[in-house]
């Protein structure tokens, strides 16, 4: 693979190498990580990669690594969103895989582009929603699947951090600045950064797409131009009602992302700071506590342990899973990389971001989200 962004200081780059070469299916032999030169040579001598396969920008790198008989197979995409598009495209129009952070692009119109691009290129395209990656979500997805719930009425998901309580883009930091910055990051801010995983972990578990929203959101922060605090109202097809809560300026924060899935005879629990774990309560039985690892889990919770129940796997393995997902699909000439989310899902997460600034700034309502599912 190689890689386009996620230089000294990154914080995703380092992950997106480490859950790549987790399973030793893919191996980093080229980037294009950083448009300063002396910044991505030490990436490059930090990686083990080759000088003459560190190049000076994307196009080069493409261009390089097509030319070589062991040229890279697939480029992961680890920049800011204005420029997840456009090294994408390229990188599918030039006959190579993808695997993009999310959100899939800069905008709704780039994400529909995108689609056709990979529609027409042949190639896997992989969207780096890394909870879908943990055993219990996907045990989680399972349960939902066989109908063990019953039909599905309500979904509460909620992400809650607190680290942009402050007005940290305004000192110079890297992460927040082009996280506040509407040219780099798009439209929305904590609803493009943190509420797209929301609203994915919602359709992925509940199985059933979101139809219609209501949308309250707000820049918090003074000064701030993107939205840091997000609370949306939802309904699925299907019936199901749901509450999305987003939030980058819930002081003490970390990385509070959690789940609830209600259906007619029990529902289900899932916390990312406990997250080899899985609560069932059901409604005439005593609850559950499922964990991560076990033998009587579905298979695919359990092909996405490493180690015994007990032994706690975390956010590289998560992520190393979707890679898993990605590098299979290759391997096995598959059109898709399931359970792994792909361009649909960026296309859906971009509406939801777009519908909903839209739709809180004019003071809408409920509006229909407006995309196929």
């Amino acid at each position: 693979m190689a890689m386009v962004g996620g230089g000294p200081g990154s914080f995703i780059g380092p992950v997106h190498r480490m859950a790549a070469e987790l399973d030793g299916k893919f191996r980093l032999v080229a980037g294009a990580f950083s448009r300063d030169a002396g910044r991505n040579a030490q990436a490059a001598r930090a990686w083990d990669v080759a000088s003459d396969r560190a190049y000076g920008d994307y196009r080069a790198m493409i261009a390089g690594e097509a030319a070589r008989h062991d040229g890279a197979q697939l480029v992961a995409v680890v920049t800011p969103n204005h420029l997840h598009f456009e090294v994408a495209a390229a990188a599918l129009q030039a006959g190579l895989h993808v695997m993009s952070d999310k959100p899939a692009t800069l905008n709704l119109a780039e994400a529909r582009a995108l689609a056709g691009i990979v529609a027409a290129s042949g190639r896997l395209y992989g969207l780096t929603h890394v909870y879908t990656g943990y055993p219990m979500v996907r045990e989680a997805r399972e349960m939902v699947r066989r109908g063990d719930l019953g039909r599905i009425r309500k979904i509460v998901v909620e992400y809650a951090q607190g680290w942009l309580s402050r007005p940290l883009e305004q000192g110079g930091d890297k992460q927040a600045g082009w996280r506040a910055d509407p040219a780099q990051a798009g439209v929305g801010g904590c609803i493009g950064d943190i509420g797209t995983h929301a609203f994915n972990l919602a359709e992925f578990i509940g199985g059933a797409p979101v139809e219609r929203l209501c949308a309250d959101l707000a820049a918090v922060v003074p000064g701030r131009v993107l939205d840091d605090d997000c609370n949306v109202l939802l309904r699925f097809a299907g019936g199901a009602r749901g509450v999305l809560i987003a939030s980058q300026i819930s002081a003490g924060g970390r990385n509070g992302l959690n789940i609830k899935v209600y259906g007619e005879t029990g529902g289900l629990a899932w916390n990312h700071e406990r997250h080899t774990e899985l609560t069932v309560d059901w409604l005439d039985a005593p609850s559950q506590v499922l964990h991560a690892g076990s033998a009587y889990l579905s298979a695919p919770a359990r092909s996405a342990s490493r180690i015994p129940a007990g032994h706690p796997e975390g956010f590289i393995e998560a992520f190393a899973n979707l890679y898993s997902d990605v590098a299979d699909a290759i391997v096995a000439g598959r059109a898709t990389a399931d359970p792994a989310p792909g361009i649909a899902a960026g296309v859906r997460g971009m509406a939801f971001v777009e519908r909903a600034v839209a739709a809180s700034r004019d003071g809408a309502g409920w509006v229909a989200l407006g995309e196929a599912a």
